[in-house]
């Protein structure tokens, strides 16, 4: 990336707005998002940061001829204030007043505000374009991107090695999926699906890929006919060898560049042409509509399929959570030994060594690949921070009077894990204790739940939160989210959560559960754990546990649980401890006895906190 020094920042503004000027724009929108508007991006894409500083993963900015206002949710507030220069970008939260609603109270008539039609979605360009309207300004299409033209250094456009993903894990050939989708193309009369999600293209035709970190995927697109030609626009020279002779014969494969030329080509008046208002490029829409055809705005049904595991899926994803588990129990003993030696002896762990620690515990399981995202290992007021990324060369120590939290992840050849723990060595913080209660009764009390079928992610949200809104508390993000397959940590589209999500939660859903609590420049809370849809006797509906790692109990006020709690984290972790004590020798497998010790018994688990 650029230099994000104050100096480094106004300099490429200067040169955005006499681009800007130059082609008679009055304000440019800056997304976050690449053409696949996926969560994590190739540093070719990286715009939003070369403008701002700003390298969280969700947000966008508005550029004016006097000002750059930088929109970014609650995960984002302190890192967007530590990487943005005061004075030089304005900063706004992306819910409470949206970029949309920011732009109408500050355009003029007759402006023109430019955006590249590749990089934001329909239901975006929709918003934006009513708040234009309303103020007699125009929303304007740019050919080719205003940012790229003054980003002199852009790094290249990614070329990772694409692979077959093996049928024996995926558990579908991409000719059978290719039916169910046809099936329900012709059930809503859809002649042509464009698909530009990465993860959607690769769950569906079986291959894997590396043009992003931690995600394995190759960025492409994808065009099904209902007559059942596919068409795949993706980079092949970066094919594995003997890849191409494994792809089904009703799919032809185009230069990733082709895909608009191809999708006008087949676009024939009055036909009906399904594409996500979310993510997918405005360029499809305003093409579709260009040729007379007929947009059909509609999530993708390779989402919805993907979301629901089939048997081969979901036992891979069971066997690499356990593996993944070891790799955890390995560095909490580590952590939980050396935090509070090291600091004695003057030397204490950072944050990033501790990044490092559990990258090194995940290489030794078998099956590891790549972390699943980037490992957020922070301590004390850091881990207020959300998406917090340690810094190599000045990371903050992990001292026994501090509290610890660590979100980690791996990407195995059968699966993606994600889990969170939040640790303490010491003396605790005013109010950690009951807010850590809180967060741990929270966790149980979303994974005890059982639901009827029909039930969708924010009716059962606040069963989640009521632990923390008791105390008068709360957290800015999401309770849950879908994970991928060896895909996308983060997956489309079954979410917990506040907004609204109108997706009905079903069996073969993996999700994470996932509450916390954060108090800026003191510390940080969260509890992760992953779990499988399943179905009960009866009909209903209920969380089954994915992942086996101990959460620590001394920091926990034992009087505010209740007997049920107590019994459900007695019965976590002595399962914990069944399934983990085959793969833990020597003073790890004792770390883990210990950890896993009952509260019922009365006996102290863990460090001895004060």
């Amino acid at each position: 990336m650029p230099e994000t020094t104050r100096a480094g920042i106004a300099g490429r503004l200067t040169a955005l707005r006499v681009e800007m000027s130059t082609r008679g724009l009055d304000a440019l929108i800056v997304p976050r998002f690449d053409a696949h508007q996926g969560e994590y991006i190739a540093p070719h894409d990286m715009r939003l940061a070369f403008v701002t500083g700003f390298t969280g993963s969700a947000g966008v900015a508005i550029v004016t001829g006097d000002s750059v206002r930088l929109f970014v949710d609650g995960r984002y507030t302190v890192q967007a204030q530590n990487q943005c220069p005061a004075g030089l970008i304005d900063r706004d939260h992306l819910f409470e007043n949206p970029p949309e609603v920011w732009l109408g109270g500050v355009a003029e008539p007759g402006w023109s505000v430019g955006y590249d039609a590749m990089l934001l979605p329909p239901a975006w360009v929709a918003r934006f374009e009513a708040a234009a309207d309303g103020v007699g300004a125009e929303l304007t299409p740019v050919d080719g991107n205003p940012v790229d033209a003054v980003w002199h250094d852009q790094p290249s456009e990614p070329a990772g090695l694409i692979s077959a993903f093996p049928l024996q894990f995926a558990g579908v050939s991409p000719t059978d999926k290719r039916a169910e989708l046809i099936k329900t193309m012709e059930e809503g009369g859809i002649d042509l699906l464009v698909d530009t999600q990465p993860d959607n293209i690769s769950w569906l035709l079986n291959v894997r890929g590396g043009d992003v970190a931690f995600n394995p995927m190759p960025l492409s697109f994808f065009l099904l006919e209902r007559e059942g030609e596919g068409h795949w626009f993706v980079n092949a020279a970066n094919f594995e060898d003997g890849l191409k002779d494994t792809l089904p014969g009703w799919l032809t494969v185009h230069p990733k560049d082709a895909f608009l030329k191809v999708l006008n080509d087949k676009l024939r008046t009055g036909a009906r042409v399904l594409a996500d208002p979310d993510f997918s490029p405005a360029a499809v829409s305003q093409a579709v509509i260009a040729a007379g055809a007929e947009p059909v705005a509609r999530r993708s049904p390779v989402t919805l399929a993907k979301a629901h595991k089939n048997a081969a899926e979901l036992e891979g994803i069971r066997a690499c959570h356990l593996q993944d588990a070891v790799a955890w129990v390995e560095f909490s003993a580590w952590l939980q030994e050396t935090v509070p030696a090291r600091a004695a002896a003057g030397d204490p762990v950072s944050e990033y060594e501790a990044e490092e620690k559990i990258l090194e515990c995940r290489k030794g399981r078998p099956g590891f690949l790549s972390e699943s995202f980037r490992t957020i290992s922070c301590a004390g007021g850091n881990a207020a921070m959300c998406h917090y990324a340690a810094d190599p060369k000045a990371s903050a120590p992990v001292l026994p009077s501090t509290c610890y939290l660590m979100d980690s992840g791996g990407q195995y050849e059968t699966g993606t894990t994600d889990a969170t723990r939040s640790y303490t060595f010491g003396t605790l913080p005013e109010g950690y204790r009951e807010a850590y209660t809180a967060v741990f009764r929270a966790l149980i009390a979303l994974a005890t739940l059982r639901f009827p079928k029909g039930t969708q992610g924010h009716h059962i949200d606040a069963i989640c939160r009521r632990p923390l809104w008791d105390l008068g508390l709360d957290y800015d993000h999401g309770t849950g989210h879908g994970i991928g397959h060896r895909l996308s940590v983060h997956e489309q589209p079954q979410r917990i959560g506040k907004p609204q999500s109108p997706v009905d939660l079903a069996c073969g859903m993996v999700m994470s559960i996932e509450p916390g609590h954060y108090k800026a420049g003191h510390y940080g809370i969260r509890i992760e754990n992953l779990f499988e849809i399943v179905e009960a006797k009866d009909g209903f509906l209920e969380f089954a546990n994915l992942t086996w790692i101990p959460i620590q109990t001394d920091a926990l006020l034992l009087t505010q649980l209740t007997a049920a709690e107590t019994t459900w984290v007695d019965r976590y972790h002595a399962e914990v401890e069944a399934l983990l004590e085959p793969y833990c020798v020597g003073e790890t497998a004792d770390w883990l006895h210990d950890a896993c010790k009952p509260l019922a018994s009365g006996r102290a688990t863990w460090r001895k906190v004060g």
